[in-house]
């Protein structure tokens, strides 16, 4: 057991995949035999849904702390980071819908998607506030449970000392459903053999020539990203980009390699210092925020492989279902965990929130989760740019940044 611990996830994870492949190869029959496996692991993701969405959001809403401590920077921070966030999960959409990644793949066990009656856009916006919290927990109504989340982070923040005890719990809570997280991601490589077994035992090694286009939309999606980043120095702050990027190339590969925000913190706290001349109080305020809430490769990511979810379960979203994906993916992101494949686990919260149910999206899950490690270092990537880029900003505005540091005319 010592010996198997000590080897990292994702090493298992891949095994276990290339072990599935030849079981779904080779022996057809044993992939039908071991399906009870994937169909646990499916389990095990449903019951986690619906508790890490409403507390994960809501505990992170809560650790942005009392608003009339952090002032301005926090305003202006909480903005751009807003806005940063939309974008990725518009541009991480767009390039789904424009290369259409998911498009003919067919997921072993997943019933066809048979549309329900037409709801119109009055009642799915009243859906969204719930008559009965409990009810909307119990049936895992995504909207209602990411408003309710809102609403308790909001106003955790906004009741001062009086709503000190329910932060402290919510991050607690969100603490400990981190490690449930953990634990139940030990089943992944079983769960994962299991499902791509019978993936390819149904659909033979077509199903991973999407994966690839997967991973295209990834690294586009996360140099447009970046370049969003490029735009804002340029035209808003006024400064020269080149310079920017040398001077965080160590907080990026750091990012790529651990595919972590918190894990990049550190660094991402040198150099804003020491090559962008950007003042400590700011980089100690912004930076450590934007490790909870500043996740632009998470929310570029949730965009994407939400539009890869429904090409591959065939259905055709329509402008409400867009602008819901849209909404949803910012929220879940935002309440995401800093940790690696944290993302697998929001995706959830969008496609719930246009209907999909858990076990189409768990199925999706399997599919991707043997490639996630190296998809989420690379987005893990435009995460530490956009909490620079933040960061600059928010320094130019407060008239916290040495210019001359940050062009490299002054020594650190």
């Amino acid at each position: 057991m010592r010996g198997w611990f000590a080897i990292p996830l994702w090493k298992r994870v891949v095994g276990a995949l290339l072990l599935g492949i030849a079981i779904g190869l080779l022996w057809p029959q044993g992939a039908a035999a071991i399906k009870i496996i994937g169909d646990l692991f499916v389990r095990l993701i449903k019951m986690l849904v619906v508790p890490v969405v409403l507390i994960t959001i809501a505990a992170g809403i809560a650790s942005l702390g009392d608003p009339r401590r952090l002032g301005g920077i926090g305003g202006r921070t909480v903005a751009l980071f807003a806005f940063t966030t939309l974008l990725a999960v518009s541009i991480g959409m767009g390039f789904g819908l424009l290369l259409q990644p998911g498009d003919g793949i067919v997921l072993a066990g997943v019933a066809p998607h048979v549309p329900g009656p037409a709801v119109t856009p009055a009642d799915q916006l009243l859906g969204i506030v719930p008559v009965n919290i409990v009810d909307a927990l119990a049936k895992g109504d995504m909207l209602a449970i990411i408003f309710v989340a809102v609403l308790l982070g909001i106003a955790s923040v906004v009741s001062g000392e009086a709503g000190k005890p329910v932060v402290t719990l919510l991050q607690g809570l969100a603490a400990v459903l981190l490690h449930l997280v953990r634990i139940v991601m030990e089943v992944t490589p079983f769960g994962v053999l299991a499902l791509i077994a019978n993936a390819v035992a149904a659909n033979g090694m077509a199903v991973f020539v999407h994966v690839g286009w997967l991973a295209l939309c990834v690294i586009l999606a996360s140099c447009t990203q970046m370049l969003v980043h490029a735009g804002l120095l340029r035209f808003v702050a006024r400064l020269p980009v080149a310079r920017f990027f040398r001077g965080i190339v160590d907080a990026l590969v750091v990012a790529f390699s651990t595919a972590s925000s918190s894990a990049t913190l550190p660094v991402a706290l040198r150099v804003a210092q020491d090559h962008l001349g950007i003042a400590r109080p700011i980089a100690s305020t912004v930076l450590p925020l934007g490790a909870s809430i500043g996740k632009d490769g998470t929310a570029m990511y949730v965009g994407l492989l939400g539009q890869f979810a429904l090409q591959a379960l065939g259905i055709v979203p329509d402008a409400w279902m867009l602008g819901v994906m849209l909404l949803t993916g910012a929220l879940a992101a935002f309440g995401t965990a800093p940790v690696p494949s944290a993302s697998l686990f929001m995706l959830a919260a969008m496609l719930g929130a246009v209907g999909v149910g858990a076990e189409q999206t768990a199925l999706v899950v399997g599919l991707v989760l043997p490639f996630d490690r190296l998809l989420d270092m690379t987005r893990t990537v435009p995460s530490a740019s956009a909490n620079l880029t933040v960061a600059t900003l928010v320094a130019r505005a407060e008239d916290g940044l040495d210019e001359a540091r940050y062009r490299g005319q002054a020594a650190p």
